[in-house]
């Protein structure tokens, strides 16, 4: 069986490509497309529907945290695998083949997945408080060859103010001791770097093609790597990232109508989303609005069609246009338009603000918040401040990061809604020269765009499964 890399290299389009010419080479020996996406375009969807050929209606991840109706509260970033329904893309192959193996080294939903190897972002947290760097890795004993060898997981350039190209570079350096340590049929690795000064900067910054060049640079080796064992490589992406000026307050408006609630607490709101009548959840350029009363949901669709930076309003019929139906969605599913995104915020004083709203803290905020990629730009010291941090990490002691600003207009990249131009449109890239059978046909029927529920069966079909695209 033909061993496949399945890179997923977030925020690749044909703008970024430009600057990559070890990725060109692959493409140019091989073959490439443009990807089409699902709705919301966003990380835990886009997985999903890859990994499982599905649409989020089916398997169930509407978007990167939803509101679960059952606990009454909101949680974004949840790892459990059990979350996404389905059987995955290694699950498919083991059924054709028991001696299937595969490795996933970052790709969401890691937790409980049933892969033979899991590598993925697990903070410890100490009894005192304290957050330190780790990950999870399964097997245990890959734990400490993977930190022997390329230090503790950089949770801090992961994600943050601090995020940089050395979370991709770690897990790019694990990505390849897994292949040079083990045979896997399939080896999963996700690289975030082009997500950061993409968002920061915007798709068309001098910043975002150099962030383009140095991930190349960086998978140079691993590339390398797999050309000379015979793996064959497919590249996805799952979204392409779109400039951004225009920050939309949805629970900003919904509070002032009456029907968002907070509480207090030590003199800061929280927001009370089993007493509120509605609220959104938002998530990049797309925002899950739960309605409690079923007769308020014709209001509030009004009230949502009138702001400033809305393009649609999805009620569940229109929902299902889009394959976004699931029972986890809102009554209401809100897309913005072209340059417009959507804050979590619901606080109307920036004095009232929850804790967390200043700090890195994506499993507490209701909502996406690109505003934690940046160092406050209104307080000169915020840097200072980071730095005193890390010296009472290092000593052991509690402290919080304080830094994240409050005003969003510094964002300048966003993404979620189905892309408007080829310039914002993801790539699939593919080193076998022979082209699968099924993606000539889908790429001849779909204006050269392979669809994401494509990939899974595209896979087993480099492998030589190609009896399990008719199942």
């Amino acid at each position: 069986m033909k061993p496949v890399l399945l890179l997923d290299v977030v925020g690749l389009t044909a703008r970024a490509l430009a600057h990559m010419p070890r990725l060109r080479r692959l493409a140019a020996g091989g073959w490439s497309s443009e990807l089409a996406t699902v709705l919301p375009a966003v990380t835990c969807s886009v997985q999903s529907t890859l990994l499982t050929g599905l649409m989020p209606a089916q398997h169930g991840a509407v978007g990167n945290g939803w509101y679960f109706r059952g606990l009454g509260d909101v949680h974004l970033w949840r790892q459990h695998n059990r979350l996404v329904a389905g059987e995955k893309l290694w699950e498919a192959g083991r059924a054709a083949d028991p001696e299937y193996s595969a490795a996933n080294v970052c790709w969401w939903y890691a937790m409980g997945m049933t892969t033979e190897v899991t590598v993925t972002p697990r903070p410890i947290y100490h009894a005192d408080g304290r957050k330190s760097p780790d990950a999870y890795v399964r097997p245990a004993a890959l734990h400490d060859e993977l930190v022997g060898r390329f230090g503790e997981f950089p949770l801090f350039t992961y994600w943050g103010p601090t995020a940089s190209i050395d979370s991709s570079r770690w897990i790019i350096g694990a990505t390849g001791h897994v292949l040079s340590e083990r045979a896997d049929d399939l080896t999963l690795a996700y690289v975030p770097h082009l997500d950061y000064d993409l968002q920061r900067f915007g798709p068309d910054s001098p910043q975002a093609d150099a962030a383009a060049a140095e991930l190349d640079a960086a998978l140079t080796p691993l590339l390398d790597q797999a050309e000379a064992d015979g793996v064959t490589v497919v590249v996805v992406s799952e979204y392409g990232i779109a400039g951004a000026d225009r920050p939309v307050h949805l629970n900003r408006l919904l509070r002032r109508e009456g029907l968002l609630q907070v509480y207090v607490q030590d003199g800061r709101e929280q927001l009370d989303p089993w007493a509120s009548r509605a609220f959104a959840v938002a998530d990049h350029q797309v925002a899950h609005v739960y309605v409690a009363d079923e007769s308020d949901v014709p209001r509030v669709a009004d009230l949502l069609r009138s702001v400033p930076g809305v393009d649609e309003v999805l009620d569940r019929q229109a929902q299902a246009r889009y394959g976004l139906d699931h029972e986890r969605s809102g009554e209401l599913v809100v897309v913005a338009e072209p340059g417009a995104w959507f804050t979590y915020y619901f606080w109307l004083d920036d004095a009232r603000a929850p804790e967390y709203a200043r700090g890195v803290d994506i499993h507490r905020k209701p909502g996406y918040d690109p505003a934690e990629l940046f160092f406050d730009p209104a307080d000169p010291l915020a840097k200072a401040k980071a730095g005193l941090n890390l010296v009472k990490k290092k000593l052991g002691l509690r402290y919080a990061m304080s830094t994240v600003p409050l005003d969003p207009s510094c964002v300048r990249g966003t993404h979620g809604r189905l892309p408007t131009s080829s310039a914002n449109t993801p790539l699939i890239l593919c080193s076998d020269d022979a082209v699968p059978a099924s993606v000539a046909a889908l790429v001849a029927a779909d204006d050269r765009q392979v669809p994401a529920t494509a990939v899974k069966d595209l896979v087993l079909e480099l492998q030589g499964h190609a009896a399990l695209t008719a199942r």
